[in-house]
């Protein structure tokens, strides 16, 4: 809807985890590397995590497409799944055709599937994304399956990835021996206020804008401190920027238009909340042309805002 507008070939704040708009930052840059070469140099278990909507599930595509196309993965992102249905995704994920009613012999399969793999030099990992809600006793499990080695290497690189609350999992007595194993310990953090200006004009400029100065100084700053950092609350609140900055025909997001979107944000988190017609007060102020109010609308409908 604003694209035309600002020059845009595509919606430069969109949520999905698009591998071409990663922003690596010294900690992402980081982060990738290490896990990069965990999974090539086979060193068995690794663990990344980080804050809700820090970038972690677009860090794991960027490093799928970096791997070895030889390489076989299996990404799983239910992870309240009990071990047996893990197992069975994990073997879909590899594309292991053969099936067997026992777990013991699912386990068989798995087994000589990687030692093929193995054999004809090729690697094979697993990622878990959301690792986070493992339980301790699947953990326990997924354990198990880095027993699966020769005499010089591991069979299947294991990358457990989630929130902070996975560290705190981690250190739970009874998994005590999966920490022993872990070859690697990596965190995302959020971005500073200058890392958050380099994320907008980079996500600005892989959009295709050729004004990469949209949004002050001023708005960035203010965008930096709302979003503490986050991308994803960066990119909610920098789409609907762009939305009333359209809506009142301004070609600079100044740090004004940032408050009004913020309060908006704020007023529809409240009728959330409470069932009631969200954001009344910023709607009233804010359109200035004619249809604005459904740009707003549609906007908030597109986030999940609107309560039906």
């Amino acid at each position: 809807m604003y694209l035309k507008f600002y020059g845009l070939d595509e919606k430069p704040f969109s949520e999905t985890p698009d591998p071409r708009y990663l922003f690596l930052s010294p900690p992402h840059r980081e982060a990738l590397a290490q896990l990069q070469y965990c999974a090539e140099e086979r060193k068995g278990f690794v663990v990344l995590t980080g804050e809700i909507g820090t970038g972690k599930t677009t860090l794991l595509n960027t490093l799928y497409r970096r791997l070895d196309p030889k390489t076989a993965v299996a990404f799983i992102v239910n992870s309240r799944l009990p071990f047996d249905g893990l197992l069975d995704c994990i073997l879909d994920g590899l594309g292991v055709a053969k099936r067997e009613d026992s777990l013991a012999r699912r386990l068989i399969v798995l087994q000589t599937f990687l030692t093929e793999r193995e054999r004809a030099g090729q690697n094979t990992v697993l990622i878990i994304d959301e690792a986070q809600s493992l339980s301790p006793m699947t953990l326990e499990q997924i354990r198990l399956l880095s027993n699966f080695e020769t005499t010089r290497r591991k069979l299947l690189q294991i990358l457990l990835v989630g929130q902070p609350e996975l560290e705190a999992k981690l250190n739970l007595p009874q998994l005590r021996q999966l920490r022993q194993r872990l070859g690697l310990r990596c965190r995302i953090r959020p971005l500073t206020v200058t890392e958050a200006g380099q994320y907008i004009r980079s996500r600005l400029r892989v959009a295709g804008s050729r004004d990469l100065g949209v949004f002050t100084e001023a708005a960035v700053a203010r965008m930096a401190s709302y979003s503490r950092g986050v991308p994803r609350v960066l990119n909610i609140l920098g789409d609907h920027c762009l939305l009333f900055g359209y809506a009142e025909q301004r070609r600079r997001v100044e740090r004004g238009l940032v408050e009004q979107a913020i309060e908006y944000l704020e007023a529809s988190a409240r009728a959330r909340r409470g069932w009631t017609i969200p954001g009344l007060g910023a709607l009233r102020r804010l359109p200035r042309l004619v249809g604005s109010a459904v740009v707003l609308a549609g906007a908030a409908v597109s986030h999940g805002l609107v309560v039906r």
